[in-house]
């Protein structure tokens, strides 16, 4: 599986993915440029992402929770996620996002 990520400087990078992992741990293991504060918590929305419009269907809706800590970050769009809150799966093989601005470490 793969997960297909642009950077803040607009360099795209494709990961290996792993089944079960949150996309924001598959994308500090390939040490791009993203804080992800809480580790994974979802308290802090360091992790913010933009995911392309194709795959936002695929996704899981964000939860209250997620929506709240989004709502705390910058250069919100409407397409923005938190990506700890994103389970890798078979069926996002091929996911495609941007990391946002306001993730920069």
């Amino acid at each position: 599986m793969k997960i297909i990520v642009t950077d803040q400087s607009g360099k795209t990078h494709e990961l290996e993915a792993i089944e079960g992992w949150r996309v924001m741990e598959i994308i500090k293991d390939y040490g791009l440029p993203i804080k992800a504060e809480c580790g994974g918590a979802c308290c802090c929305a360091t992790c913010h992402v933009h995911v392309d419009e194709e795959w936002q269907d695929k996704l899981y809706p964000a939860t209250e929770e997620e929506i709240d800590m989004l709502d705390e970050a910058m250069d919100i769009e409407d397409n923005s996620r938190l990506s700890c809150q994103i389970l890798m799966s078979e069926d996002l093989d091929g996911l495609k996002l941007t990391l946002a601005e306001s993730a920069l470490p």
